[in-house]
């Protein structure tokens, strides 16, 4: 019985103590009444010139702002990383006291403030606030942060969220972009990998591949390249000066992937290399002698073949954009022609111009014209033998958009259709499927 009791009365302990830790710790940290005071009194994250970040690691950085742009000026000299900076900025000039704790703490050691976690230094421009905020422990329900300003004695409570803001290393704050260029000025990209070549040229805004061959490109997978090459970034840095000599050992001297970005007369290289543990590959960009990692990732798309850049429409008009169609088939010419409307709400109509001139039927044309521009290449052959393109058993000739033309050829070799372009060598091959609906829909209509 007296045991029982003993148990009870323990309880009882627990429960006051546990209620004591709620309502005083939690429930202050938590406080929703009215905020106290800024850390920093009118201080905008703008007016700050300065910082100097130690993160709970130990390692000090020091950052300068230099124009528009943020430098780390100590222990590497190298481009800041705009957003990690402004997210310790913004941080500092919007942090708020929750509570004040001590107005002359005795000992803070109990704080974790005699040797502090953080330290955040910043100089401000002419007469704008400057300072140090030394942040300490997390409060026992971990909703808070014990802190203190420049040498003061006081100690307050900011809140936890804005640890992940100001706990920074020298690798955090840099700018971690692996290559730097001007993507409006671009004129051209070369990839080299595994010992094979693949060049693009921008013509007009356009695309165009001419190197293993001379091809229209998709303009979507070469811009996708240029994103993803533009977005790498680093994983880690291995050296910030390495020398010439030293490249050899990260498979940078002579190195398996590289991708050359062409600026009218300047350009920027990035340099791959051996593999630098899991998931990851040695890189270097040629303007810097900083060796870095990247994710392997990038290394492996780097080394697509020429044909996954390809353009793959066969035709490039649209349904919508077509004047004038001739279909070329067996000693027979069909020629269909767009009727443009009269007045404000008219709507274009479709004639046949020969063999036999008149109306056509304007939904079966368009359904016809819509089918050939969904045609697209399932992959590539260097040359047209044994294509059936000695032979076309279809030549289609198109005039849209006013002043553009193309003409595509069809051939046949047993089950296998290809087509083949004046301004691209060799053939490709589409789905049969596609080519037996369009010799259909033109059977009806030339009837």
């Amino acid at each position: 019985m007296r045991g029982l009791r003993s148990t009870i009365a323990l309880l009882i302990v627990l429960v006051g103590l546990g209620a004591y830790i709620y309502f005083v710790t939690w429930r202050q940290d938590a406080d929703t009444g009215p905020k106290l005071d800024e850390v920093f009194a009118s201080l905008e994250a703008e007016d700050i010139q300065a910082l100097q970040v130690k993160s709970e690691s130990g390692e000090v950085t020091s950052v300068k702002r230099e124009g528009d742009a943020w430098q780390i000026v100590s222990p590497v000299a190298v481009r800041a990383s705009a957003s990690e900076v402004s997210a310790i900025t913004s941080a500092l000039g919007q942090l708020e006291i929750v509570r004040v704790i001590d107005e002359n703490a005795a000992n803070l050691a109990d704080y974790g403030l005699d040797s502090p976690r953080l330290e955040i230094g910043f100089t401000s421009a002419a007469d704008k606030p400057s300072g140090t905020l030394l942040v300490g422990d997390k409060t026992p329900t971990g909703a808070s942060l014990y802190a203190r300003r420049n040498d003061e004695q006081r100690v307050f409570l900011i809140p936890a969220y804005q640890e992940g803001a100001l706990n920074k290393s020298t690798f955090d704050l840099r700018d971690k972009a692996v290559i730097s260029f001007a993507r409006d000025k671009i004129s051209g990209v070369a990839v080299n990998a595994g010992g094979r070549t693949i060049e693009f040229e921008k013509r007009g805004g356009e695309w165009t591949l001419t190197k293993p061959v001379a091809a229209r490109a998709d303009f979507g997978s070469v811009e996708a390249l240029v994103g993803r090459v533009e977005t790498a970034q680093m994983k880690s840095v291995v050296a910030d000066d390495s020398a010439a000599a030293d490249l050899g050992k990260y498979g940078l001297d002579r190195p398996d992937v590289s991708v050359i970005v062409a600026m009218g007369g300047e350009q920027a290289t990035l340099a791959l290399g051996r593999e630098a543990g899991e998931d990851a590959v040695y890189a270097r960009d040629a303007s810097r002698p900083a060796v870095f990692t990247v994710d392997s990732a990038l290394a492996a798309e780097l080394k697509k073949n020429a044909d996954d850049y390809r353009r793959r429409d066969a035709f490039e008009f649209r349904a919508f954009s077509a004047d004038r169609v001739e279909f070329a088939r067996s000693g027979q010419t069909v020629v269909f022609e767009r009727v443009k409307g009269q007045g404000a709400d008219a709507q274009d109509s479709w004639r046949r111009a020969s063999p036999n001139p008149g109306d056509a039927d304007k939904s079966k044309v368009e359904s016809l014209l819509a089918g050939l521009a969904d045609i697209r290449a399932t992959s590539f052959t260097p040359s047209t033998a044994n294509t059936g393109l000695n032979s076309p058993a279809l030549t289609v000739s198109v005039k849209f958009e006013g002043t553009k033309e193309e003409r595509v050829t069809f051939g046949t070799s047993g089950q296998d259709v290809f087509v083949s372009r004046p301004d691209e060598p060799g053939a490709a091959r589409i789905e049969a499927e596609k080519f037996n609906e369009a010799i259909k829909a033109l059977d009806e209509l030339s009837k």
